[in-house]
């Protein structure tokens, strides 16, 4: 009588797929997404207000005697609210959560025993991440840019600036949550240590002169802001309060090698890792 052959477990990319599966929908019915929708429902009221202000016949908005259009508004509301606050704060939440929630609810010795790898573990955690960041995010400013653009705008000549704020914000959230599924990976505390490094480190370094805001990954994102926001003279004034910034292809592909080698070694050390759980 012949034995069945031994199972074979699935390989890397089977394995973050079955991950990834399981891991989204507890994603997207997690607090963490309710959060999420808080954090990117602010810019969408602020948007409606200004439109309504808008239909009202209210005088439109003016700053040092320059008026603000649709555009401009909307290529501010993307800057200040989605570039240099969502963006790094969803990335902070929900990268470090990828495997500290799991050994902080006793469950990552769960996952490790199932017969897949632990690296694939990681990367299906974090394609979940970039599904249901993107799912929640984009629809948002696609919503923004419906209520704002038609004020002295048009819709169909804007269209393009809207892919590229897209595609800006989509690169944005899978560079900062790769770099805090690192941290998420790397360190006891990873919450502290992201909050520390977005509202401490990016903003100290952005601020001073020299090469040290190239350590951040908030000095390469608005690199690529003046290819998207409106060319008026208001969204230039907007993006002269960052003056030095790095040309649009060093920006990609400068954050195309942090997401990979982050992303390698938080896999590295979720693979490498002896996880001992506290009682």
């Amino acid at each position: 009588m012949q034995t069945a052959p031994p199972r074979q477990a699935p390989g890397i990319v089977s394995a973050s797929v079955r991950v990834f599966e399981l891991s989204l929908g507890e994603m997207l019915w997690s607090r963490r997404t309710i959060f999420m929708g808080l954090v990117v429902g602010l810019p969408v009221v602020l948007a409606l207000v200004v439109r309504l202000f808008d239909l009202a016949g209210a005088t439109g908005v003016r700053v040092n005697n320059m008026a603000v259009d649709g555009p401009a508004v909307f290529g501010l509301i993307i800057w200040a609210f989605f570039l240099r606050f969502s963006i790094p704060v969803l990335g902070v939440f929900y990268g470090t959560s990828l495997i500290a929630d799991e050994v902080e609810d006793k469950t990552i010795t769960y996952l490790f025993s199932r017969p897949i790898s632990r690296q694939a573990v990681l990367f299906g955690k974090y394609l979940a991440y970039m599904a249901c960041t993107v799912l929640v995010v984009l629809p948002s400013i696609v919503l923004v840019w419906f209520l704002v653009i038609p004020m002295g705008g048009s819709l169909g000549g804007n269209f393009i600036d809207l892919v590229k704020d897209l595609a800006i914000v989509a690169i944005g959230l899978a560079v900062y949550g790769a770099v805090f599924a690192f941290v998420g990976a790397k360190f006891k505390r990873p919450l502290l240590v992201g909050l520390v490094f977005v509202f401490g480190w990016e903003q100290v370094v952005l601020a001073l002169p020299g090469y040290m805001k190239q350590l951040s990954v908030a000095y390469y994102l608005q690199g690529l802001v003046p290819h998207a926001m409106p060319t008026d003279s208001f969204a230039s004034m907007v993006q002269a309060i960052s003056r030095e910034t790095p040309a649009l292809g060093t920006s990609l592909l400068t954050m195309g090698l942090i997401e990979g080698a982050v992303l390698y070694y938080a896999a590295r050390i979720v693979a490498n890792r002896e996880y001992v759980l506290e009682q």
